[in-house]
Formats: C-alpha cells, structure tokens, sequence
C-alpha cells in the first residue's frame, strides 16, 4: 500500500508542480524581468554596464529551467507528502483520506512555507546582497526545520489538550502558544540586508505574492488531488481506524 500511496504523491506533486508553474509565468517571471532590468541600469549608472556572457540564457531560465526545477520539485514533495500522509491517516482523528490529505497539506504549507516566509520572504534574483547569500540560507532553512518542528508539537499539543478542554478550546489555546513561539522566535533571530537600495517596493511586494501564490497553489493542488487519489485507493481497504492499528 505505501508504495501505491507514494505513486499517487509524485502523480499529485507533478500535478500541482504544473498549475504551480502556469502561476510563476504569469506573475513571478514579470517581476523577475523588472529586478533584472533594475540591476542592468543600476551597474550603468555605477559604471559596470559591461554586459557579461550568460551561462545559462533567460529564455533557458524560464522555460526549460523552470519547467525542470519545479517538477522535480513537485514530485520529490509529492513522495514526501505521501510518507506524511501515511503516518497521519487514522492518527490525527477520525478523518477520512480527503480530510487528511488537507490537514497535511495545511500543516505542511505552514511549517515549509508561511513560517520561513514571515522572517525571511524571498527577493527577486540579481537584487539581494552578495554578502550575505550564505548566512540567509542558512537561515531561511534554519527557520524552515523550526516550523517543521513546531507544527509537529502543536499537533502533539493539541492531542493533548483535546479530552480536557474540548476541540474547540484546545485549538484556541494550541493557536495561540504557536503564535507566541514563533513571535519569540521572530524576534531574536537576525534579519540581513538582502535588497538593494532604490529597489523598487512595488516590484518586491509583487515578486513576493507571486512567490507565496506558486506556494499556495502548489500545496493546495497537492492536497486536494492526492487526497482524491487515495480515497480511491482505499475504497477496498480497511478503515482509517484500521490501518492506524
């Protein structure tokens, strides 16, 4: 059965990888041309209007290079959602698979992106300080194992609270402790100079909807999809119940 469940994660995750790509071409690529074009008359007006030899060409880059980058993308998450998935089924309640699926979905967007985003929101290419490319990954991905880890002991939490005080009240209060980590968290963990000065806001603010929006409709899809494709695989199979025993 785990080996049909990450079948159906890669099918989902190539699915979502491409209404994810149809977003990043109809609203990402246009910023990334306007921060391109900023940096070329940036270095003109600094005196580095030299034009350098591209490795790899912008049509390159946001044809095939984006095409590839997002669907291996997608379908590695598609795998690793179907590994979720599993351990979650019959574990986090009486939900069937489509339930699930959108819990993990949710749970998942949250931890890998809305965490990391609120600290640390992506910049367009060419535009973010050289200097400090090595210590905003480290904590861009510092943060993402964080919010990994937080939405895992919130569930736990809420496991937890759930005889005592209800579904309802165990959410508020699970809510809200998330909440108060992460504002904690916010707030003691540095935040480098990563945009240009002049920059324009407008083309920041742009570039990084789009960027949410590829992630929205990337984990959206991904759950939505896989949850129907796993329903349908356990039609014949034993109850959520069942396979949690």
């Amino acid at each position: 059965m785990m080996r049909t469940l990450l079948v159906r994660g890669m099918l989902a995750g190539l699915a979502a990888a491409a209404l994810a790509l149809l977003v990043a071409w109809l609203y990402g690529e246009p910023q990334v041309e306007h921060a391109i074009a900023f940096e070329e008359a940036h270095a003109a007006h600094e005196g580095h209007g030299g034009h350098e030899d591209e490795v790899v060409s912008r049509t390159v880059q946001k044809t095939a290079g984006l095409i590839t980058a997002l669907g291996v993308y997608g379908v590695a998450l598609g795998g690793l959602f179907a590994i979720a998935f599993a351990v979650a089924y019959g574990r986090v309640g009486a939900f069937g698979a489509r339930a699930t699926a959108a819990l993990v979905a949710l749970g998942g967007f949250v931890a890998v992106e809305l965490v990391p985003f609120l600290k640390y929101p992506p910049t367009p290419p060419a535009v973010g300080n050289p200097d400090t490319i090595g210590g905003r990954t480290a904590l861009y991905f510092g943060m993402v194992a964080l919010g990994v880890l937080s939405v895992v002991a919130a569930v736990l939490v809420f496991r937890r609270l759930l005889p005592k005080l209800g579904a309802w009240n165990a959410a508020i209060a699970t809510t809200a402790g998330f909440a108060v980590v992460l504002a904690l968290v916010y707030r003691l963990t540095p935040k480098p100079d990563a945009v240009a000065d002049g920059f324009p806001a407008t083309v920041l603010w742009d570039f990084r909807i789009a960027s949410l929006g590829v992630q929205v409709v990337l984990w959206a899809t991904l759950g939505l999809v896989f949850g129907v494709l796993a329903e349908h695989s356990f039609q014949r199979r034993p109850s959520p119940a069942a396979m949690a025993a």
